[in-house]
Formats: C-alpha cells, sequence, structure tokens
C-alpha cells in the first residue's frame, strides 16, 4: 500500500535570456566606468546603462506575467518570494552599516592629520535644520503616504490606493530633486578629507537607493493602474513597500548621525 505523498508546488522559472544578459550589462557597465575614470570616455558606459536598463525592463516584464497572468506564484511561492526580499533588505542594511562604522570610527576619536576636531578644520557643514529637515519630513510623509496606499489597496479601495502611490512617487522625485540641489551647493567634495568621503559615500548611496526605490513604486504604479493588484495578491507592491520603508529609516540615521549630531 503506498503512502500518500503531499508533494507541495515547488516554483521553477522558465528559460530566460535575461540572467545573461544582466550579467553582460553589469560587466559593461563596471568596465565602461573604469574606461571613464581613466580614459574620460564614456561610450562603453552608456552602452552597458543601455543593457542594464533594457534587462530590468524585459526580465520585470516577464515576472509581471508569471505572477498575474500564468498563476505561478502560488502562496508557496510568494513566501518564498518575501524571505528573499526580507534577506535583501537585511543585506542592505549591513552595507550601510559600514558606512556609519566608517564614519563613527572617525568622528568619534579624530585623528591629529585632520586637526584632532571634527568637522575637520575647513570643512563647512550644512544645517541640519534647512533642506535636511526638509528632506526627512518629505521622506516620513512619504512613508505615511505608502501606508496609505497599502491600507486602500488592502480594503480594495482603487482610487485612494492609486492616489496615494502616486503622491509618494511625487515626494520621492522631490526628495532627489532637493538632494541634488544640496549637492551642488555644498562648500565640501568627497575628495575633502575623511568627512567629505563618508558624508558623500552615505548620503549619496542612500540617495541611489531612493532612486531606484522611486522607479519600483513608478513599476506598480503602473501595475496598478492594469489592475494587476488585489486586496489578497500583491506582493510585488508589497516588496516596493518595505524596501521604501528601509530607505526612510535609513535616511532617518543619516540625518540624526551625520546630519545633526556629527556637525
Amino acid at each position: 500500500m503506498k503512502n500518500n505523498l503531499i508533494i507541495p508546488h515547488i516554483h521553477l522559472v522558465d528559460y530566460s535570456p535575461w540572467p545573461l544578459t544582466g550579467a553582460i550589462g553589469g560587466m559593461t557597465l563596471v568596465t565602461g566606468m573604469v574606461k571613464w575614470f581613466h580614459n574620460f570616455n564614456m561610450n562603453l558606459l552608456i552602452l552597458g546603462y543601455i543593457i542594464t536598463i533594457l534587462t530590468m525592463f524585459q526580465w520585470w516584464r516577464d515576472i509581471c506575467r508569471e505572477g498575474t497572468f500564468q498563476g505561478k506564484h502560488t502562496i508557496l511561492v510568494t513566501k518564498g518570494l518575501r524571505w528573499g526580499m526580507i534577506l535583501f533588505i537585511v543585506s542592505e542594511i549591513f552595507f550601510f552599516v559600514s558606512f556609519f562604522w566608517a564614519f563613527f570610527h572617525s568622528s568619534l576619536s579624530p585623528n591629529i592629520e585632520i586637526g584632532a576636531t571634527w568637522p575637520p578644520i575647513g570643512i563647512y557643514p550644512f544645517n541640519p535644520f534647512q533642506i535636511p529637515l526638509l528632506n526627512t519630513i518629505i521622506l516620513i510623509s512619504s512613508g505615511v503616504t505608502i501606508t496609505w496606499s497599502h491600507h486602500a489597496m488592502m480594503e480594495n479601495n482603487y482610487n485612494q490606493s492609486t492616489q496615494s502611490l502616486l503622491l509618494t512617487i511625487l515626494l520621492g522625485i522631490y526628495f532627489t530633486i532637493l538632494q541634488a540641489y544640496e549637492y551642488l551647493e555644498a562648500s565640501f567634495s568627497i575628495a575633502d578629507s575623511i568627512y567629505g568621503s563618508t558624508f558623500f559615500m552615505a548620503t549619496g548611496f542612500h540617495g541611489l537607493h531612493v532612486i531606484i526605490g522611486t522607479i519600483f513604486l513608478i513599476v506598480c504604479f503602473n501595475r496598478q493602474l492594469n489592475k494587476h493588484f488585489s486586496s489578497n495578491h500583491h506582493f510585488g507592491f508589497e516588496a516596493a513597500a518595505w524596501y521604501w520603508h528601509f530607505v526612510d529609516v535609513v535616511w532617518l540615521f543619516l540625518y540624526i548621525s551625520i546630519y545633526w549630531w556629527g556637525n
């Protein structure tokens, strides 16, 4: 007598060219960046960007098809995707920990080479109660609007979910514009001592994450307009919301430690 075994449905991805083209795009991007640094020629860098962007667009398109139209994102598969996103965010947290470690290592015991003081002599940091405070209010507000959008989606309120998601995207774009303006007005550069290095590395990578998160939300907004999400099947949106909250929290640590305390 045979035992009746219940074999869960495991997600097996279809054959896809996008991991290969993504690897080629990444290699071209890095090689093009090195060429730009040494030869001041951006041709290879632009080609790398084009390959990477086209790969991202088509790969995401295929994932949207799998989850929305082909029914491959079952409860078990979605659970795996959730854990994948959680572990990805954890890895990003440790990525930023390295920048905070460098900042506190240098600021709590400044070397004699920078005048044994923090900020170093000759560095005129930003006033934390001007653009940095405005950017903090913007990101906290965007955290409220993305949560509003999520709850509206779970309650099948399509209009409110769409409107608040659009508002979150606009706040993200506004944040990026203000940070770009702040960089243009900076009295120091990434080459100005350990302060300039840690400041621009930490805030610059955070700004990059805001741009990536904004693109993530724009993709979700497009899917929302095309009725891809329902109250019980919207992990793509949920992953974007998690990522956006992560970006919010990192900025709060950046503001408190680098802009305010480090001043």
